[in-house]
């Protein structure tokens, strides 16, 4: 599945290179026009990263979230500050199909496997976010990548499961933001070890050849932010070489 992906600052859109805030690139576009042209093309899922909430959680994005969900028919997931159980409440009550958290699902292991089993596998994505290090230890890092989590994706995984995961994003953060394409090693991995869990690839998409090369990963489906953003190509062909299901 192609998920076409924003991130938002401050009601802008942007992307940061490796989820470094140092280093933003603004586009002068309309959220809602640019996920309403990802929509019309044949988009399935959106995905919309508030990094301003990521950052400062006080300051989530919640009203501007809110009016993209009602301009939109498609689904959507969200993701960005998801500190507590009231802003999980929160979004899927402004009609958000599924809530994606990050470094909460490293700090606090037992209140987001809660939120798995109060709310349903369906409504919630956890976001792991991985540096690779030479020893090939995929560790999950937290916090909008600022720390390193100290936990290893397998047993963050494993944990999880006893819970009934069934969606999770994977980024490899070496790869985000440099178009130099997605770790496919990596998914063909976690699609192998772990079939009954729908992987999302992210991170390094800069050419249909790049999407064709996760879809062959097995991956489930996968986020395509900044080659979108720069017209490397377009969300109707990207589908068209991995079309949604």
């Amino acid at each position: 599945m192609i998920i076409p992906a924003i991130d938002l600052i401050d009601g802008q859109v942007v992307r940061l290179y490796q989820g470094d805030y140092a280093q933003q690139t603004t586009f002068n576009l309309s959220p809602l026009a640019q996920l309403q042209s990802y929509q019309d093309q044949g988009a399935k899922l959106l995905h919309i990263v508030d990094l301003t909430g990521a950052k400062d959680p006080e300051k989530r994005q919640i009203a501007l979230i809110g009016e993209l969900v009602a301009g939109l028919s498609t689904d959507i997931q969200v993701g960005g500050g998801i500190r507590c159980e009231q802003q999980v409440k929160e979004l899927l009550e402004l009609g958000v199909k599924r809530v994606v958290i990050g470094s909460l699902a490293v700090k606090e292991p037992a209140l987001v496997k809660s939120w798995l089993v109060k709310y349903g596998s369906e409504a919630i994505c956890l976001a792991l976010d991985v540096n690779i290090n030479q020893q090939g230890e995929k560790i999950v890092a937290v916090s909008g990548w600022q720390t390193g989590g100290g936990k290893s994706l397998e047993s963050l995984v494993s944990e999880y499961k006893t819970v009934g995961l069934k969606h999770a994003l994977v980024t490899d953060i070496s790869r985000d933001g440099t178009l130099q394409g997605a770790n496919n090693e990596l998914y063909q991995e976690l699609a192998t070890t772990y079939p009954d869990i729908n992987w999302q690839a992210s991170g390094g998409i800069a050419s249909l050849d790049d999407v064709v090369a996760v879809r062959d990963s097995n991956a489930d489906g996968i986020i395509i932010g900044k080659a979108l953003l720069i017209q490397n190509f377009t969300v109707e062909e990207a589908i068209s070489c991995w079309p949604n299901a």
